[in-house]
């Protein structure tokens, strides 16, 4: 092999490891997008927490709804997430979750 294709051949190799990356960071992106099932909150059943809420308002926001996001806050009666009452976080993740699908 000359030096020239040992050069390009390394050079496609590089590019295919960056891919790689770059693919491994968007699976891993939507793996962290997909918002848990809403829990019914039956005694005994364990509530969601601001983190958990606070992920999927992340993701949602990152996606280009961080206005709506806002709106919904405060259609909850809250200004910020950490003052939203626990007790419709919920709902508020119900709500999270349709954004964005036309329908």
């Amino acid at each position: 092999m000359t030096k020239e294709t040992l050069a390009s051949l390394a050079a496609e190799l590089e590019t295919c490891g960056q891919t790689l990356l770059k693919l491994a960071e968007a699976l891993r992106a939507k793996e962290e997008t997909l918002a848990p099932e809403p829990q019914k909150n039956e005694p005994g059943s364990t509530k969601l927490t601001l983190e958990e809420v606070r992920k999927v308002a992340a993701d949602k926001s990152r996606q280009g709804f961080t206005d709506e996001v806002r709106g919904l806050i405060q259609k909850y009666g809250a200004d910020k997430l950490s003052s939203m009452d626990p007790e419709k976080y919920e709902a508020f993740l119900q709500d999270l979750e349709v954004m964005g699908h036309a329908g």
